[in-house]
């Protein structure tokens, strides 16, 4: 068959671009192993909706996307049949600590016009009476004997009060994949590419593990923890700056205690002087996940499709007793509620949003993790890229901007050129 755009992946990266393609006239053919759209990683996701990132392009897409996201059904224009992903506002507290002060995305937050609070550890106890506000800075694993020493001082926090989170990742990503079926889009699930087809200098589409061949001048890698693998079919890892493989993350459902529940305006809470972020959740429960602080051994995979999605208990209990250690009254439970999952992650833990060298091959790789929230843009700066280069415009070597509607201010997109340098930030899943 033959198509304008083949997008290998139908996580919520993969969903938002076939969407931004598809509504504006061209023909886009999905193809994605698993069995159904956000299966994948993107079904792992915290779906935090956030602006805590270290650089300014980053904090500015984040920015304008959340208006996509707390405007969901408007954006779409399309109501899903399996109902729609709702975003749930709780607003965003990040403990201030060794390395991690704050300053840096408050000076961002103030240029931008993002409203915060800077918490005293007084007010952090008024405002937020459940959450210990002791400094245990460096984290540490639980075989450690210094885990459970005293604190060493307190604490204050940065708190943003518009984040929040979509209460159904998967859910999200089928609602970007129903509305790109609306504009006449094709899904293909339980598919695998083995090949990248070109003639080494110009795409000419894929072939699929059935041996069916997709003919398409464009061909787009969104495919989460499987891109390293697509994009060494294709050849073009040689020339990237930037490296992304998948790693290996758990992430756990506990029982909320009483007074951190979403009735109780619970926030999200991301705290690198322990270790892990957590937010409430519909149900009475909390989200958790760890945020790769250096005591925690990182755990990158070889082969996406040969890995332990099974918890371990170690880093379980690790997740819980760190938890019980900022939140004393949260009771720990008796056996594990999680999974593994596995993120694709760059060295910097910024995306890469580009073309490549081969004509028609573009990426939004290194995505998982952190990017849930910037979703709707990256489909449209994926989109943005196509047309710049239809045009005859050279991204590389002058990177085409995006204006966001919310802000009038220009977000460069070659800050996400898989040509950069390794960008300053936390380098973590915070971003």
């Amino acid at each position: 068959m033959k198509t304008d755009v083949v997008v290998i992946g139908a996580g919520v990266i993969g969903g938002a671009i076939a969407f931004e393609l598809s509504k504006v006239g061209r023909s886009v053919v999905i193809v994605d192993k698993g069995s159904a759209a956000g299966a994948g990683s993107t079904s792992a996701s915290s779906a935090i909706i956030r602006f805590s990132y270290s650089t300014h392009d980053a904090v500015l897409m984040a920015w304008e996307s959340a208006t996509i996201w707390e405007n969901w059904a408007e954006y779409l224009g399309v109501v899903d049949p399996d109902g729609m992903a709702k975003f749930i506002r709780t607003g965003y507290l990040v403990y201030r600590t060794v390395g991690y002060d704050g300053e840096s995305v408050r000076k961002i937050w103030e240029d931008i016009g993002i409203p915060y609070e800077i918490l005293s550890a007084a007010q952090l106890r008024e405002r937020f009476p459940l959450l210990d506000v002791g400094s245990y800075w460096p984290p540490k694993r639980i075989d450690d004997p210094a885990f459970g020493d005293d604190a060493s001082g307190e604490l204050s926090a940065l708190y943003d009060p518009l984040s929040g989170f979509m209460d159904d990742p998967m859910l999200a990503a089928h609602n970007l994949v129903n509305a790109a079926k609306a504009h006449g889009a094709q899904t293909r699930f339980k598919q695998e590419v083995v090949s990248i087809d070109s003639d080494g200098t110009r795409i000419k589409g894929v072939t699929l593990a059935s041996s069916e061949c997709i003919e398409a001048p464009i061909v787009i890698n969104a495919a989460g923890p499987h891109a390293s693998k697509i994009n060494a079919l294709a050849g073009v890892l040689g020339e990237m700056n930037i490296r992304h493989r998948p790693l290996r993350q758990e992430v756990y459902v506990a029982p909320a205690p009483k007074g951190f529940k979403l009735e109780d305006n619970a926030p999200i809470v991301a705290d690198l002087d322990t270790g892990i972020y957590f937010r409430p959740h519909p149900g009475g429960t909390i989200n958790l996940g760890g945020t790769e602080p250096a005591c925690d051994e990182l755990h990158w995979i070889d082969d996406a499709d040969d890995w332990r999605q099974e918890t371990t208990v170690e880093i379980w209990e690790t997740m819980m007793l760190r938890l019980a250690r900022r939140m004393p009254d949260f009771g720990v439970p008796v056996s594990p509620s999680g999974i593994g999952a596995l993120y694709d992650a760059t060295d910097d833990w910024v995306p890469i949003y580009d073309r490549s060298s081969i004509e028609g091959y573009y990426m939004a790789c290194g995505t998982s993790g952190n990017q849930f929230k910037n979703a709707p843009l990256a489909g449209i700066f994926i989109r943005l890229l196509i047309e710049a280069a239809e045009a005859g415009h050279n991204h590389d070597k002058a990177p085409i901007k995006y204006v966001g509607p919310r802000t009038g201010r220009a977000i460069n997109i070659g800050a996400f050129s898989r040509l950069r340098e390794p960008q300053n930030t936390s380098g973590t899943v915070m971003g």
